[in-house]
């Protein structure tokens, strides 16, 4: 899927290289739609219903058994009683498990129930998590004096990072690209996707370019373009 069009895709790559004229740091520009399936989420909310499910029959079975009798043993049986068993009850416990288990996996197929119960703190773990691997495989150590800098953001769960390879973040603490976060986030919720990530890639460059100045034998080890994922 994406989500920025060839010309906005042209806005962020021309604030990367008009950042890039006065720092020897290099921005990587990353956008991803998601960054995790959070399959064990939605497995664990699966299980944990089910489980609740049959413990709610077990502490109070009338209402289930009297339903069922209603519909099957009054309806399809035309009136013919029958005694629970002690294996009738315990299949019937099973059964609940069961569906309740499928019928919350299958709900949650449905990408914006699915995201509403990923806990926050899950969300960022894994954007966290995302934004690093990025990093390592896409700027870590790849650039000459370790100036490369990740500028990382996932639409779905709503996250942005910013992970800086050892020289920037041995000079630059982490609550100075705050004000990046800031300014592209504000302009992200406001439907500006692109330009909120060129307001960012400013911010960064207007720091690196203190700490890291261009030099005149300075080359391009990056690439200025928007990666989509």
């Amino acid at each position: 899927m994406s989500y920025l069009t060839k010309e906005q895709h042209a806005i962020v790559s021309k604030a990367v290289e008009q950042a890039e004229l006065s720092t020897s740091g290099e921005i990587l520009t990353v956008l991803a739609d998601r960054s995790d399936g959070y399959t064990d989420v939605a497995l664990l909310w699966s299980i944990a219903l089910a489980f609740t499910m049959m413990s709610f029959f077990a502490a109070f079975p009338a209402p289930f058994l009297n339903l069922w009798d209603w519909v099957v043993v009054e309806g399809l049986m035309g009136g013919w009683g029958h005694e629970w068993s002690t294996g009738a009850l315990a299949s019937m416990t099973i059964g609940l498990g069961v569906l309740t288990f499928a019928l919350v996996l299958w709900a949650q197929q449905w990408e914006p129930l699915k995201f509403a119960l990923i806990p926050s703190p899950v969300r960022e773990a894994r954007v966290h998590d995302a934004a690093v691997r990025h990093f390592k495989v896409g700027a870590e150590a790849r650039t000459h004096g370790r100036t490369g800098i990740l500028i990382y953001l996932s639409m779905r769960e709503h996250r942005a990072e910013i992970v800086a390879d050892q020289s920037i973040a041995e000079k630059v603490e982490p609550e100075v690209w705050g004000e990046a976060m800031v300014d592209m986030l504000r302009e992200i919720k406001a439907g500006r996707v692109a330009e909120g990530l060129a307001e960012g890639v400013r911010d960064v460059g207007f720091v690196l370019a203190q700490h890291f100045p261009r030099s005149d034998d300075d080359e391009n080890e990056l690439p200025d373009r928007l990666i989509e994922v």
